[in-house]
């Protein structure tokens, strides 16, 4: 699953993207809070969960529920319905959004399967996103670099059985802590991070030798094709040794910490003597 919030109506609203099914979940607390602007959105779909329960309705049959992001930025269990659910729970909420959310519902779904069949849009998409949020342009070409590279990991960890998750977290950590010293935990508390994306908020520098860990992992696994979870966390650690000693080497030449506490909301976006 992949967890990506969305905007309607300058709202969050927290979705999740099976890729197996291809299909959109959404918090249905979020989409609740949207449509009727209640103060207790919780409140309002437990009174209307047993409501729909009482008629049998098959709505109320089709809920599911996923990990997302809640607002302290702990992962916690909430409600969550696919696109076509949401569209049938909305007939149950008078609301004068009602119409144009389902409309933003439907571009939202058309634009990801677009994605799925030209991968081009999906990294346009991404482009605009920074942009818009103010990155510089060498920051963006090196964080879409890092998503790419990032992939092949994945994929590299896919194509050996690992899953999604726990797994992939654990290796994350331990290329994380390899190659900067802290593990991906200490590293946001550093920068003063909650739930915002770590990489999002990396300079230049910090990107570059994240993506060497992550690539140096990738060709060792693919060398050495490891068998057991203690053969890839082996690797994972040589993977970001060898990003550790360019850090170190780097260090010594210029006499600046490469990692560094600065963050998004400090300057690194619009700040070009920082960023690079």
């Amino acid at each position: 699953m992949e967890n990506k919030l969305q905007l309607f109506d300058s709202q969050h609203i927290r979705t999740a993207w099976n890729e197996t099914t291809e299909e959109w979940y959404f918090s249905i607390i979020d989409v609740i809070a949207v449509l009727t602007e209640s103060a207790r959105p919780r409140k309002y779909w437990d009174d209307l969960k047993r409501k729909l329960q009482a008629e049998g309705s098959e709505v109320s049959e089709k809920i599911g529920q996923l990990k997302m992001p809640a607002p302290d930025g702990k992962m916690r269990t909430t409600d969550v319905a696919t696109t076509e659910h949401i569209f049938r729970l909305i007939q149950s909420i008078p609301s004068p959004k009602a119409e144009p959310f389902k409309v933003w519902m439907a571009e939202i779904a058309k634009q990801r399967l677009d994605q799925l069949q030209d991968p081009e849009l999906s990294i346009e998409q991404a482009m605009t996103d920074y942009k818009r949020l103010g990155y510089s342009d060498s920051w963006i070409n090196q964080r879409l670099k890092s998503i790419e590279i990032r992939k092949e990991l994945t994929d590299e960890w896919k194509r050996h059985g690992l899953k999604e998750g726990q797994q992939f977290a654990t290796l994350t950590d331990i290329i994380t802590k390899s190659w900067s010293g802290k593990t991906t935990k200490e590293y946001k508390q550093f920068k003063g991070l909650k739930k915002e994306n770590l990489r999002d908020n990396m300079t230049n520098k910090e990107l570059v030798l994240s993506m060497l860990a992550e690539l140096s992992t990738k060709e060792i696994s693919e060398t050495t094709n490891p068998e057991t979870m203690a053969e890839h966390q082996n690797i994972a650690r040589q993977g970001g040794e060898i990003a550790k000693n360019a850090r170190l080497e780097l260090e010594q030449k210029t006499g600046k910490k490469v990692v560094t506490s600065l963050n998004a909301k400090q300057g690194l976006l619009l700040n070009t003597d920082n960023s690079n």
